[in-house]
This record gives structure tokens, sequence and C-alpha cells, in this order.
């Protein structure tokens, strides 16, 4: 199996021919630019990226095929002055981030792509596949037409087993890991693992908020400002991940379908509840699979089918946030 002691650029681009990758595919794999990737490879030996993206290097070798590995050996034996120079591919600009509405509760949701990314609070590169999220937290409205479908027990809140109407397009509460896993099932969905869930909160290249690296309590619903309960899911247009998923700092924790120990099942996100010190994407939580709280809730993650990047629900434009509330309200 071929190891390297340390990248250059000369390797990095051994490593992308071999893996048969284009430019941009690879920098998404890893986590980085593809304007860096393109650096690195036209700097060739006088390059050496940074110990993080050697070590998120590390890991994209280690995990690839035997004849991945043999074509890296024999590229990497070639003299750089053999390689063609590598040209450049153009950045996908803002809102460029792919979205579908799926068919299972008509959600909107965005796509995850495969790759490393930088994860806990240790920023240790860990590699996932590629995976749709849902851009808002499952909403009291989104919730109600479950329970209309299933007969599903209505969360305690709901006067009359009915969503207030000033709630519909809150996070739903008051909903325990087995209440969320129902509802993914008949979403035909999944709650996502903690990882997923970081990942789409934090981006690949270790921002400590879904916004950067400031710690803003602004930017999100928490204890700080004093609000003293949810909000709807598109108010905090700032606080958007790099994937443009919405509340991943504040409102409410969101399970996940890690389990910790047996029963038990992380939470991630914070909520309008918590100190904004609790509010990191990496921070860890967990609670019984029955805990129900007014500051729990939940959204869903749902896979890529088939190769590449075939959707499992409708393409979708990229919508503005009003746009998709009254979308919300018209199906009350």
């Amino acid at each position: 199996m071929a190891t390297v002691e340390r990248w250059s650029g000369r390797e990095v681009r051994a490593l992308r021919e071999a893996k048969r990758m284009s430019i941009r595919a690879f920098a998404a794999h890893l986590g980085v630019s593809d304007r860096m990737i393109s650096k690195w490879e036209a700097g060739g030996e006088a390059i050496r990226p940074r110990p993080v993206n050697q070590a998120a290097l590390d890991t994209s070798l280690a995990q690839s095929a035997p004849e991945v590995h043999a074509r890296f050996s024999a590229l990497a034996d070639t003299r750089l002055g053999d390689i063609p120079k590598p040209q450049a591919e153009e950045s996908p600009g803002p809102g460029a981030c792919h979205q579908i509405r799926h068919h299972g509760d008509g959600k909107l949701m965005s796509l995850v792509d495969g790759g490393v990314f930088l994860c806990g609070p240790e920023n240790q590169p860990v590699h996932l596949p590629a995976y749709y999220i849902d851009v808002f937290p499952t909403t009291n409205a989104d919730y109600a037409r479950f329970v209309t479908a299933t007969g599903h027990r209505p969360p305690l809140h709901w006067d009359g087993g009915h969503v207030p109407d000033e709630l519909c397009d809150h996070p739903v509460v008051y909903v325990t890991w087995r209440d969320a896993t129902a509802y993914a099932a008949w979403a035909g969905k999944a709650l996502p693992s903690s990882q997923q869930w970081e990942k789409a909160a934090r981006g690949t290249a270790g921002r400590i908020y879904p916004w950067g690296d400031q710690p803003t309590p602004a930017k999100c619903n928490v204890r700080e400002g004093g609000l003293g309960r949810t909000t709807p899911v598109g108010r905090y247009h700032s606080g958007v991940s790099p994937f443009e998923v919405y509340d991943m700092c504040g409102n409410t924790w969101e399970w996940c379908s890690t389990e910790t120990t047996a029963g038990r099942h992380e939470l991630k996100g914070s909520a309008f509840t918590s100190p904004f010190s609790r509010a990191a994407p990496a921070t860890f939580n967990d609670a019984s699979a029955d805990m129900y709280d007014d500051d729990t809730g939940f959204r869903c993650v749902a896979p890529v089918t088939g190769s590449g990047r075939l959707p499992i629900g409708v393409p979708t434009q990229k919508q503005t946030v009003d746009s998709i509330q009254q979308s919300s309200t018209s199906s009350r």
C-alpha cells in the first residue's frame, strides 16, 4: 500500500489523477477550495500543504482502493516535468448549493458533497459519503402532516391536538427520539448521524460556527438573545451554514441517530434555553431516547441515489425563505 511521508504539490496531483477526479471534485473531497488544489499542483515540490491538509490527504489515500494505490505509485514516481500543468476550474459562486424538494414530506434539502471534513473539537479529518439534509428543522406544520397521516401522538403543547397558528413555522418540540425516528421513517428519510449533522453545520474546513469563527450570539436564537422561546426556522439568515442550512446553532437541540450508550442518543445545535457557549456544532450533548422538552426537535437526512448527484426528490431552483414559508403556510 502506498504511503507518503510528507505531501507536496507533486503527490497531490498524482493522487487526484490516480482517483480520476477533476480539480473541483477532488477539492470537495478534501474539503478545500479548487483554487488551493490548483496552487498546490502548480507549485509542485515547492508546495507543502498545512498539517491539517496533510492529514486529509493521508486519509484519502488510506481509504482508496488497491487500483488507486497502484496508479498513485506509478504517477508519483513520474518526474514533475512530465505531468501537464493543471488548468484552474471556475469556483461555484454563492447560491450554487444543490437543493431538491424531497418527495416524502415536501421539505427543501441541501446536498452535502461526499469527502473529508474536520470533525469534533480536535478537528480530526473524517470522510463521509454524500447525502442530503433538511434546510430547515422539522416544523410544527411538517409534523402535523405526519400526525394526520399516521395518527401518531401529537406534541403536548398543541392545544386539542392542533398546531397553534403562530407556531406553524417554528420547529416542533416536545418530541422524543422515538417520535423523531417515526417521522423520519414516514417521510422516507432518517435522522442524521452526529457527524453528518456536524459537517452540514460547519462545512469542511473546520470553522467553529456555521457562519465562521467569530462568536456572534446575534446570529442565532440562544439564551443571550433574551427571547425565551422558539423562533421561525427561516429567521436567522446571517447564521446559515456553508451548505445553506438554517438553525444549526440555537433555536432547538436536534436529535441525531448516533447512540452514545444504550438508550441514549446525541443532540446537536443548542437551543434558545442554552448559553451561547454551548452553541458550537462540535459540542457534545446526549439524552435518553424517551426525553422530550420544549427545546428539543430534529431534522432529517436522505441518501444520494445512484452514481453522482441524482436527486431523491424534485430538483428546485434556489428559493427565497419567504417563498418557502408561503409554500409551508399554503399546505396547512
